[in-house]
């Protein structure tokens, strides 16, 4: 027991984050999630726009305290118009919803004159596009029959990419990948994501979704492209920021965006991976 415990201490230090609340949080977000597509899969598209409003609650006050001004409410109705059209209407609802909101956006920022206008605008659009609009793949995911298996599959890709490049990193790490961005990631640990989450892929694929192990090793070489970038992408927010988490509200990894980071440009990979084999192969 004190070996387990010198262990985890050891990762704590290295890390710079305690190691099994991060477990804990992860083990329930993966319950939660498994639990609202089993019961009810409307659920889950309402599990992701809370997450999504979270992030947004976050990254309004980072902005804010570098002096850029996004609207709060005005982008939580937005992700409530693009949670319900993507359910409803699927890729074509979250496409024409996203049109519909940007704009309005926009305008409402107006009101508050000219100055700093372009820096607020592009501020929030960025955050439209970033947050709820990538997000809304993710609700894609589990809107057909097969949702359920849909969703744990990338469940699979993304918790292998993250979990194992971050023990691979913490243990073997001596080669930083992006220092300027991310000093803690390295090389081996993107060997680590790397390795894992095409066995994961592969295993998922051929025993949750039932298809040839080779496509699901396949997406999970994307994966681990796209979760890597996604977290690279909000380490240089936080960093341009002057932040080291985007907030607290989950033990062990930060605030919400932290946590989303790498699952929001993942979805899409993940989404048009599960399209073209259910139309070509």
């Amino acid at each position: 027991m004190s070996d387990l415990h010198s262990i985890n201490e050891a990762i704590n230090r290295k890390a710079g984050r305690k190691f099994l609340p991060s477990v804990a949080v992860g083990l329930l977000i993966i319950a939660l999630v498994w639990f609202a597509l089993a019961f009810h899969r409307e659920l889950f598209a309402v599990l992701v726009g809370i997450a999504v409003i979270l992030g947004i609650r976050e990254i309004t006050h980072a902005f804010d305290l570098g002096k850029t001004y996004i609207s709060l409410p005005a982008l939580v109705i937005a992700t409530v118009c693009l949670t319900f059209a993507t359910w409803l209407g699927s890729v074509a609802g979250l496409a024409v919803a996203t049109a519909f909101c940007l704009p309005i956006l926009l305008v409402d920022l107006l009101r508050r004159g000219p100055d700093g206008f372009v820096r607020n605008a592009t501020a929030t659009t960025l955050v439209l596009i970033y947050l709820p609009f990538l997000a809304g793949f993710l609700i894609l995911l589990a809107r057909p029959y097969d949702g359920l298996s849909r969703v744990m599959t990338f469940v699979v890709l993304i918790g292998c990419n993250d979990t194992f490049g971050y023990l691979v990193g913490i243990l073997l790490g001596r080669h930083p990948l992006i220092p300027k961005i991310s000093p803690k990631k390295t090389w081996e640990g993107l060997a680590g994501s790397l390795i894992f989450t095409i066995i994961g892929g592969a295993l998922s694929f051929r025993y949750l979704m039932h298809e040839h192990w080779w496509i699901g090793a396949l997406v999970g070489l994307i994966v681990v492209f796209t979760a890597t970038s996604g977290d690279l992408i909000e380490s240089a927010l936080k960093r341009d920021l002057s932040l080291k988490d985007m907030g607290s509200i989950l033990p062990g990894h930060g605030g919400m965006l932290d946590r989303l980071d790498s699952a929001l440009l993942s979805g899409p990979a993940v989404w048009l991976a599960f399209e073209i084999v259910k139309r070509y192969l």
